[in-house]
């Protein structure tokens, strides 16, 4: 069933009056959708490669765009000057045809305070670890900042546009780098008290033996379910596969990338590799479903261009391993945002604070009345 009330009160046409004409009616939609488009949040995706940054509209539709490498500094502030850049160019190009940016919200590539705009941690840009990255940015732009962690948003972005519209409990699985999650519970992002829930991809698979991961655990799904952990185990099995076509591409410039082409070939080692991929994940989706009852799993990520290769170990291994009647509720699909998926769920965030502050100011008012 498809929820509607993901920003019903913002867009809908329900509420023009029966009584108008057809024309009335094309007038009033066509000025609705002007205002939609003219009202936008400036959403920045900060990867540890890549800084994207885009207009997005309260239909979610995305307009311009910025793409530049993400600063490889040691400082923070470099960081934020490059953010503020993009956000700045973005709502430059947004003033050319009339419209208006309202709000900007930033995703990062770690754990962030929602409240306080500290980073919490951020593996992939050391330099953010434990800086106030909200005040700096809101200093440097001049507007107030929503930081948000990029496995949350995505999920948000998943929720809004994507594969899980119409959901309400969900899980988002990011396959990339490392493994991201994001939980949301009856329509509502879940952050945990310290702003660090959602870590799916640190969750303990191999108590013995397994191998290390950045986070300094061992055994991590992410050590089995990334890009990363699909180059280090197609690696580490090219000795007992001496006929695999993966042999002829240099150690240093195997990616994930290769080793999906190889397994579409036929390849059994790569064949094999997504197969250990699904079992390691499917372990893990067991466990999300015994402890959250999701509606769907959404599978993300650069990995997830592989979903035919080993979402059905992944699915096999919940339907094995997790209480029945849950497990088979559980849909597991491949999102539907790609790259956008995080950029859309800042936006979200940004106009379901707007709209939360205004009833918070209607109700105050009917209160004084």
């Amino acid at each position: 069933m498809r929820n509607e009330n993901t920003f019903t009160n913002l867009t809908s046409h329900n509420s023009l009056s029966p009584i108008l004409s057809q024309r009335e009616r094309e007038i009033a939609d066509l000025s609705l959708r002007n205002s939609n488009e003219s009202d936008l949040v400036c959403a920045v995706d900060l990867g540890g490669t890549n800084l994207r940054a885009a207009n997005i509209d309260r239909d979610g539709s995305v307009h311009e765009r910025v793409k530049r490498p993400t600063p490889k500094s040691d400082h923070a502030e470099d960081i934020v000057s490059a953010i503020a850049s993009a956000a700045r160019q973005c709502e430059a190009e947004s003033e050319k045809r009339g419209a208006r940016v309202q709000a900007v919200s930033v995703v990062v590539p770690g754990s962030v305070h929602a409240e306080t705009g500290v980073v919490i941690n951020a593996p992939n840009i050391p330099c953010l670890l434990g800086y106030k990255l909200g005040a700096a940015l809101e200093n440097e732009i001049g507007r107030r900042v929503l930081l948000e962690n990029d496995a949350n948003a995505a999920a948000l972005g998943e929720m809004w546009q994507g594969a899980a519209r119409g959901y309400r409990t969900i899980i988002c699985l990011t396959l990339g780098t490392g493994v991201g999650g994001g939980i949301i519970l009856d329509g509502k992002l879940w952050r945990g008290i310290d702003g660090t829930a959602g870590e799916i991809g640190h969750m303990s698979l191999e108590p013995f033996g397994g191998v290390k991961c950045k986070c300094g655990n061992f055994g991590c799904l992410e050590v089995y379910a990334s890009a990363t952990a699909i180059v280090r185990m197609t690696r580490e099995g090219l000795a007992q596969h001496p006929g695999s076509r993966l042999h002829s591409i240099a150690s240093d410039q195997l990616t994930s990338q290769e080793v999906h082409r190889a397994a579409v070939a036929g390849d059994l080692l790569a064949l094999d590799v997504f197969h250990s991929v699904g079992v390691h994940l499917g372990i893990a989706m067991a466990s999300v479903v015994d402890i959250f009852n999701p509606e769907m799993i959404v599978v993300g990520g650069g990995v997830s261009a592989a979903c035919d290769l080993f979402g059905g170990y992944a699915k096999e291994e919940v339907l094995k391993r997790a209480f029945p009647v849950p497990a088979r509720r559980c849909r597991i699909t491949k999102a539907e945002c790609g790259d956008d998926a995080g950029l859309l769920g800042a936006a979200w965030l940004s106009f379901a604070k707007r709209e939360d502050s205004i009833s918070h100011e209607k109700a105050q008012k009917a209160q004084e009345i």
